[in-house]
């Protein structure tokens, strides 16, 4: 089968059938899925051997985002979230944006910076000039502490200077971490230059680690939605995108919005970052404070009408993520979520998140600026509260579905449907039962 990103009917299929499904989109072995998908994908054993004081695994849904085309190529995409609607609102939005010709998206290369703290620097000026001589030799002494990464072509590209007061002088060494996410390399070289940096400056050395603020790794996306594909049974399309469009302007004047627009992008990145053993904690933290480089807390995608008619939407984010080492090594459904996505480098890898992080931000503003956020998404989260009821099997649909209808979506409303629900089948095997006995 040509691998595409469109299974049509895919949620309405059980498992099982998601499972063949996903096997014939790319060609990976119904066996290999099932071992890696069964309990959550990791043993306590090896859960024992990952972090400290096991007392056993907790697992989160592992799911398949559809409909994302990038760059004129089809990408399956695995994400773990616990949140209902997520998935589906990222598919979904995925499938208008592909109307328009998918996304487009472009990276920077891998640089991390290694940040190497000194303090009581009482002459900051002449400490630079110092360190910026020695720049070759200090490049040379960072690669020499990082062989591996030079031989599969990384290594120090920079070194930088910064002088924030007090005495407090910081040194950042410019690192191209290639397919890696990079904290233990720029670590590494961060250790071994520090002594070396505080006999250049006269300083006393502090922290030696590096910043999650990866703003030399960034990715741009964009994508164009033809406003025919925005509307709904309620509003027409033009008036859907331009109440997008009013939306993202709020966000771009407040604060307060801004962290929920925000919030709304990091749903579909996390939960690609999180399938494929990535570090989702230091993508928020690079994430938001990137939104706040220009001195107040700022939307990271913003939504125009073109002028074509068409809703056009940017983002750019930085993303450091990596495709070896780290938790790729030991956790099954890490590795399973990296031969369903067949990467070849981390900057690929950023760019699908990136695009996944931008269709769940188009479908929540989408939500908002038309039947608002409350009706698709907890319709959704029934299910979950259905199930949370005691309903089993068939009786999750239905019963999530009165709820649903009924716009009580809450524990109580779900056990009186359930109850509900029971009753009305109870008489009939009642009646089956006598005629049985007779």
């Amino acid at each position: 089968m040509k691998r595409t990103s469109r299974i049509p009917g895919f949620y309405k299929e059980p498992v099982d059938t998601r499972r063949r499904l996903l096997a014939e989109a790319t060609d990976l072995e119904l066996t290999e899925m099932a071992r890696a998908l069964a309990s959550g994908g990791l043993d306590v054993t090896t859960a024992d051997k990952t972090v400290e004081n096991v007392l056993g695994t907790y697992a989160l849904p592992f799911s398949l985002g559809l409909n994302v085309r990038i760059n004129d190529r089809d990408w399956l995409v695995p994400m773990v979230v616990e949140e209902p609607s997520v998935v589906a609102a990222a598919s979904n939005a995925s499938k208008m944006i592909r109307d328009g010709g998918g996304f487009s998206a472009d990276h920077d290369e891998p640089l991390m910076v290694a940040q190497v703290q000194l303090w009581n620097v009482s002459d900051p000026v002449t400490a630079s000039v110092r360190v910026m001589a020695e720049e070759s030799a200090l490049r040379a002494m960072a690669d020499a502490a990082v062989p591996g990464l030079v031989a599969r072509g990384g290594g120090a590209r920079a070194i930088e200077t910064r002088d924030l007061g007090d005495g407090l002088f910081v040194v950042h060494v410019v690192v191209d971490v290639r397919d890696a996410m990079g904290a233990n390399l720029v670590n590494s070289v961060a250790e071994k230059l520090a002594p070396t940096i505080a006999s250049l400056t006269g300083g006393t050395v502090g922290l030696r680690i590096l910043s999650n603020l990866s703003d030399r790794r960034c990715v741009r996306v964009r994508c164009r939605v033809p406003a025919a594909s925005l509307a709904t049974a309620e509003m027409p399309g033009d008036a859907v995108r331009d109440g997008i469009v009013l939306a993202s302007r709020f966000a771009e004047r407040d604060p307060y919005r801004a962290a929920t627009h925000n919030k709304g992008i990091m749903n579909g990145v996390d939960a690609v970052v999180m399938a494929t053993g990535n570090d989702w904690r230091a993508v928020e933290a690079g994430a938001h404070a990137f939104a706040a480089r220009n001195g107040r807390y700022e939307p990271l995608a913003t939504w125009r009408c073109g002028d074509d008619g068409t809703l056009v939407g940017e983002m750019e984010i930085p993303l450091a993520l990596g495709i070896v080492g780290g938790t790729l090594r030991v956790h099954p459904g890490a590795r399973l979520a990296m031969k369903i996505l067949n990467v070849h480098t981390a900057q690929e890898l950023a760019e699908v998140a990136a695009c996944v992080g931008l269709a769940s931000n188009l479908a929540a503003l989408r939500a908002l600026a038309t039947e608002g956020i409350q009706r698709g998404h907890m319709s959704l989260h029934a299910r979950s509260v259905a199930s949370a009821a005691g309903a089993k099997g068939t009786e999750v649909e239905l019963v999530a579905d009165e709820i649903s209808e009924a716009r009580d979506v809450t524990l109580d409303a779900a056990r009186r449907a359930l109850a509900k629900l029971r009753m009305r089948h109870e008489p009939a095997a009642h009646d089956t039962s006598l005629s049985l006995a007779k």
